[in-house]
């Protein structure tokens, strides 16, 4: 079984962004001309996270975005965090942020709808976003004009460290005292 460990750690190093089990197991099916069953993928990967769990290892293999990729552990965050300090050029500006935020949770919405609810113009920032590869354009509204629409991608769940849109904090996350400025006067 070492045999197929080793190509399951080679596929999740390898892929640049997380790779799902169906995608593993299309793979090895292909190289080994047999059906490698789903069950004997997951244990190898099991005992792969196992194995880098050990101090020996900086990076672990996580499930993420609905596969699985590796990782840097969290005790390595002050030294990755200089290093993205200096790549700081890549971050998304607060309109950025404000827009993906109403795409993430409206989705699949139109560009109309999203100024409507920033009160701005969003083009350059749904065009930046596009193109940072964290929205996809998801089809075409059925209403008047037939307006695309926009939603999040698989390396927006990436960029964020989630699996699925669930994973978002909800509105009723937030209590009243967090989102105020100032003192209550009575």
């Amino acid at each position: 079984m070492d045999f197929l460990h080793r190509h399951i750690e080679a596929l999740v190093f390898c892929s640049p962004s997380p790779i799902a089990v169906e995608e593993i197991q299309k793979c090895l099916t292909e190289m080994f001309e047999t059906e490698v069953p789903t069950e004997h993928i997951l244990t190898a990967i099991t005992e792969l996270q196992s194995k880098y769990e050990a101090d020996d290892f900086s990076f672990a293999i996580e499930q993420i975005a609905g596969g699985y990729q590796f990782l840097t552990k969290p005790a390595y965050q002050s030294s990755i965090s200089i290093l993205l300090k200096h790549q700081s050029q890549k971050r998304l500006s607060t309109a950025q942020l404000e827009t993906l935020s109403i795409i993430a949770y409206k989705q699949p919405v139109t560009k109309t709808e999203v100024e409507q609810i920033r009160g701005v113009s969003c083009d350059y920032s749904i065009q930046k976003l596009l193109e940072k590869e964290l929205i996809t354009i998801k089809g075409k509204s059925d209403s008047i004009g037939r307006p695309i629409l926009y939603g999040t991608s698989e390396k927006f769940m990436e960029y964020f460290g989630i699996n699925s849109i669930s994973d978002l904090p909800q509105p009723k996350d937030f209590t009243a005292e967090e989102n105020q400025i100032g003192e209550a006067k009575d």
